[in-house]
């Protein structure tokens, strides 16, 4: 037995140094590499994650189970599973519950398929709209990231699993991923790069994904700043560091530098890091501390009391996707509504729907996040089922433009449904390995990968343009990753909806929004530009590039430049103000206070959104950042006094010189309100002369 439940802390480490002693070299090695996952994907025909791969610990002699993997950050990648709409959909919800609610319903999953070790909390920052997989993850700003990302964290491991925030650090780009060297000095990576990871590390995440890319100069697998100076020492991180598969370690020297397994089969470790211990090249007591952390993490999980049991009827249950469907309607955001929405059911009578994408499922890209979810409701099949018998529907792939004219002039109203797929955006998966195409003709083809365009492409555009100019009631759901520019057709549409890939139940989720059953409430968890030569530059074939603290919103105010939508925004079927915000400190806490008033005639609710930045920002500080955020339901015409406390340290900044976090300035603008924008907020000032602050961890 390798541990009992309800093992303590203490008697945990003390089998883990019993184990150290009674380990050959030869077995502790063992359990810092993968094991079998190429002779498995072969035999699965080269579905990803179809089975369990053993990744770390592991010794059938001692009695001690291997940490078994599973992928996923829309659900557990494994069988028939619930698919949730993708992460960057489930940021724009702003709901740090439904986020951990999310992750307790995967944990359950997981346990019920068998699985140890979830690999799906993926916290990269999106830095350029261009990143396919852009839709992994939470959004730009890293308090959204790393506030989600915990939250999905808590909510795996409540079940005993081990959640594994990735890719640690600096992955922004695809395509170019397993080569580029992204150049970064240090305040840059601590302030916006890192905040993510340590929160989602403070929250106990017992496992670190590596990424593929370089970091000044040095592999992330290889890199003993990031791994073991910054994570494993400054951060406290006690779990382990595993690599991105197969080519996140390149040399058995990736052990020294701080990464602990080998994923996801032996393919350097193994006997040549077992000849480096032996011959000095690597400590005995770092194979120990490898061990001590693959183990420690393991027997937590082990440890932990189960508050359930975990039975194939836990997977795609009906709670599950009611869930799933809970975190669709909650992600959709309304950009534009020019008094279109919401539908009046009774009074529909012609609905014209346009768009290939409105009748086939999207969830999101094939890579490893991909879910294959028992059904899909799409846009088209959710209208048809929430519409009236009065009602009649019609769908047209849009590719006709006289015909979508024709069809859209006879309609009450036109949905069309915009976007992309696997295709356009997502993990690059190379032609060879991307499957067979859809014509036996033609060759396979690569999937996904970095955008090359930011538009919906002519075609798409022409049919939204051909649907507005005959039909004014023409609203546009659109179906993406991340920001879309729509300066050539927004203007012209009643309404503009973000859908992203909704997952399982997304069609059912939009159909509620748009007859106005479900008020939206989402909000951008990025800005959108009016014009690409705004954001950051993006090269997607890169072999080095330079991140800098600018991205963003913070970037789009530096450059006195409106973007068409900015962070944070998004409309309701009610309005809200903010007002008479006070700001109190309790410890090390703000407390920032506001009166919020749906100011309409039906209940919504209201996302109030913090910020903060100096009075007076030097040149190189963002005028504001994004340090709190919560939702308020509210009737209609409702006022009340509601409260969000910010940890000063979130204010903080990162001298490089004294290595350390400081405050800096005295006097502080506090804001709050619906999004970013300058024009959206009310501000307080905060002064913080008398008090010295110096932050050292944040």
């Amino acid at each position: 037995m390798s541990v009992p439940a309800g093992a303590s802390a203490q008697q945990q480490a003390e089998r883990i140094e019993q184990l150290l002693g009674e380990l050959t070299l030869e077995e502790k090695v063992f359990m810092l590499s993968g094991h079998g996952f190429m002779k498995q994907i072969a035999e699965d025909g080269g579905r990803y994650c179809a089975r369990l791969y053993h990744i770390g610990a592991g010794n059938e002699r001692l009695g001690v189970p291997p940490l078994l993997f599973n992928d996923g950050p829309r659900g557990v990648a494994m069988g028939s599973s619930t698919c949730f709409p993708v992460p960057m959909a489930r940021g724009a919800s702003f709901d740090v519950d439904l986020e951990r609610r999310v992750g307790d319903a995967i944990g359950r999953e997981m346990r019920a398929h068998g699985a140890n070790l979830f690999g799906g909390v993926c916290i990269n920052l999106l830095r350029h709209p261009a990143w396919g997989r852009a839709q992994e993850t939470y959004g730009e700003d890293p308090f959204l990231l790393g506030e989600m990302g915990a939250a999905l964290t808590r909510g795996v491991q409540h079940h005993g699993v081990v959640a594994t925030p990735k890719h640690f650090a600096a992955n922004s780009m695809e395509n170019a991923r397993f080569t580029v060297d992204v150049e970064i000095d240090e305040r840059a990576l601590r302030e916006v790069y890192l905040p993510h990871f340590k929160r989602c590390v403070d929250a106990g995440a017992g496992a670190v994904m590596s990424a593929y890319n370089q970091l000044n100069g040095a592999y992330c697998g290889h890199n003993p700043d990031l791994l073991t100076r910054i994570l494993k020492q400054e951060w406290g991180f006690d779990g382990f560091v595993y690599s991105d598969f197969v080519l996140g370690c390149r040399g058995w020297d990736a052990f020294s530098a701080g990464l602990d397994v080998e994923a996801p089969d032996t393919f350097r470790y193994g006997d040549h890091l077992a000849d480096a211990a032996r011959s000095g090249d690597v400590d005995a007591e770092r194979i120990d501390d490898g061990v001590r952390r693959v183990l420690r993490s393991l027997f937590r999980t082990l440890a932990a009391p189960d508050p359930e049991t975990y039975g194939p009827e836990a997977i795609a249950c009906d709670a599950h996707t009611a869930l799933a469907r809970e975190a669709a309607e909650k992600s959709i955001v309304l950009l534009r509504n020019d008094g279109a929405l919401p539908w009046d059911g009774g009074s529909l009578r012609r609905l014209l729907v346009l768009g290939a994408l409105a009748d086939q499922p999207n969830l999101g890209d094939h890579g490893s996040s991909r879910v294959y979810p028992p059904w899909v409701i799409t846009p088209l099949a959710g209208l048809r089922a929430a519409c009236s018998e009065g009602c009649q529907i019609t769908w047209d792939s849009g590719d006709d433009l006289a015909r979508v004219r024709a069809l859209a002039a006879d309609a009450d109203a036109v949905l069309v449904v915009a976007g992309y797929d696997h295709r356009d955006e997502g993990e690059f998966i190379p032609g060879p390995m991307a499957g067979p195409p859809e014509d036996p003709n033609e060759e396979p083809s690569a999937i996904g990968g970095d955008r090359l365009d930011l538009t919906l492409g002519e075609a798409q555009e022409s049919m939204i343009r051909a649907a507005a100019d005959a039909q004014p009631n023409t609203v546009v759901a659109v179906m993406a990753g991340s920001a879309v520019l729509m300066e050539t057709w927004r203007e012209q549409v009643a309404a503009i909806l973000m859908l992203w890939y909704p997952g399982m139940a997304g069609g059912a989720a939009l159909a509620d929004v748009l007859f106005g059953r479900v008020n939206p409430s989402g909000r951008l968890p990025f800005s959108v530009p009016r014009r690409s030569e705004d954001l950051p530059f993006f090269d997607r074939d890169a072999t080095r590039i330079t991140y800098d603290l600018w991205h963003g919103y913070t970037k789009l105010e530096r450059d006195g430049v409106t973007p068409a939508f900015p962070f944070g925004f998004g409309l309701s079927y009610t309005g809200f103000a903010f007002e008479k915000p006070v700001v109190s400190i309790d410890g090390d806490v703000l407390r920032v206070g506001f009166d919020v008033r749906n100011t309409g005639d039906r209940e919504g609710t209201a996302v109030a959104q913090v910020y903060a930045g100096p009075a007076s920002p030097a040149p190189d500080q963002p005028a504001r950042r994004l340090c709190g955020f919560g939702r308020f339901a509210l009737a209609a015409g409702e006022l009340r006094r509601e409260s969000i406390d910010v940890r000063l340290s979130d204010l903080a900044s990162f001298d490089v010189q004294a290595q350390h976090w400081s405050l800096g300035a005295t006097t502080w603008q506090v804001s709050v309100g619906a999004s970013s924008a300058p024009t959206d907020l009310v501000h307080v000032t905060l002064d913080l002369a008398d008090r010295s602050w110096s932050i050292r961890e944040r």
